[in-house]
């Protein structure tokens, strides 16, 4: 959510372009402030950004992001295994050899889980070994285990958009040569005929990037006290809320794009923490992430406006009408600057909202502001203390 000013929205931001009427309201009895969610020396993702947000310091716990996809799949590695994240994307469809094409999009627009699994099974029946076996995931966002594989350094597609991709492709030869043999197989896949008569972006190619080592994440309840609940259509947040021992909540119709069922996320929230004996529910929404990587602006304010009223708008609603007290922490987990189309590591702004405190304040919630209030936190492991602080 997290962006910078933009010529197009009359040098604003999206988060102070957009409409969030909800927000402004929390904001004036908030705090707000800045904090460093991607510790220094450490690439920003979502991977080292979310463990920061949930008090796991990634210079201690993060071993890679595809192990802890491969943990919200069921996989379980080995101490030898090597976990990569297998992305469904986008080349451009010409007669150009391999690494002189061009990629066009990380997500394959968004393709569907279940078009993504079908082309997936034409991969591995051609790709799969003893060495090398594959494992569907959630719509372009897939999983390939490397038997006794080596750590090997990869560049993930959606920070590369729009090059010439011969530069970034794997050194490893054998991860280079199937990403190379799985557009032959894709290309002409009649998921993709179909796909390209309807003007959208054909899954063409697989892309390895993320690859790690088994993970280490500890007990969210061991070491907070407090019983934890996740919400998410990504798998990276699923397998990191299993291996904190979190409980997943799977809400139908929650896809990751623009048009997810945020009140049903929303909803299951307020109902795990005032009925199902829960104290955090933690509710990751995507789309303002994926509309940066696409770098539209205008889907990239909606976004945000249907966090503020379809999913920050009916927590708060719910939890005054069950009469509880709570806190609400509000936050990006890395900025997705639509100019640069990819995850950076600027400070992000907070929001911390205690419904029993009676603080009057003037600001809004957006990242002028909240670097105006002088309030910053340089560690953001530590981000989730100021919310359980007595």
């Amino acid at each position: 959510m997290a962006d910078r000013p933009l010529e197009e929205l009359e040098n604003r931001t999206p988060l102070e372009a957009a409409e969030t009427p909800v927000l402004d309201a929390l904001s004036k009895r908030s705090e707000i402030g800045l904090v460093h969610t991607i510790p220094d020396g450490m690439k920003p993702g979502s991977d080292t950004a979310n463990l920061s947000v949930l008090g796991y310091d990634p210079k201690q716990y993060y071993t890679g992001r595809s192990p802890l996809e491969a943990l919200s799949i069921g996989v379980a590695m080995k101490d030898t295994d090597i976990a990569i994240r297998c992305n469904l994307v986008t080349l451009s469809a010409d007669d150009r050899p391999y690494a002189e094409k061009t990629i066009l999009d990380h997500s394959s627009g968004e393709i569907s889980t279940e078009d993504a699994a079908v082309l997936l099974d034409a991969v591995k029946k051609e790709l799969e070994s003893e060495e090398f076996q594959f494992y569907v995931g959630t719509s372009y966002r897939h999983l390939t285990i490397w038997n006794r594989g080596e750590t090997a350094e990869l560049t993930a597609p959606h920070d590369v958009l729009g090059n010439v991709i011969g530069t970034y492709l794997p050194k490893e030869p054998k991860l280079r040569a199937m990403m190379e043999r799985s557009y032959a197989i894709l290309a002409n896949h009649p998921i993709n005929q179909k796909r390209m008569e309807e003007g959208k972006n054909p899954a063409n190619s697989i892309w390895f990037w993320g690859a790690g080592t088994k993970p280490c994440v500890t007990s969210f309840f061991e070491k907070t006290g407090k019983k934890g609940v996740m919400i998410s259509a990504v798998d990276l947040l699923k397998g990191i809320a299993v291996g904190a021992d979190m409980k997943n909540i799977i809400v139908p119709g929650a896809d990751g794009t623009l048009e997810t069922n945020y009140e049903g996320k929303a909803l299951a929230a307020a109902r795990a923490l005032t009925e199902d004996g829960y104290d955090f529910a933690y509710i990751h929404v995507e789309a303002p992430d994926e509309m940066g990587h696409q770098g539209s602006v205008e889907r990239k304010v909606k976004a945000i406006e249907n966090l503020d009223g379809r999913v920050i708008g009916v927590v708060k609603k719910a939890l005054e009408e069950a009469g509880t007290d709570y806190r609400m922490l509000v936050l990006p987990d890395h900025p997705t600057p639509i100019c640069v189309r990819t995850h950076t590591s600027e400070p992000v702004p907070y929001l911390l909202y205690d419904n029993t405190d009676p603080k009057q304040e003037t600001w809004n919630y957006n990242e002028k502001e909240a670097a105006e209030s002088g309030n910053y936190i340089a560690e953001g492991h530590t981000i989730i203390d100021y919310l359980f602080r007595k």
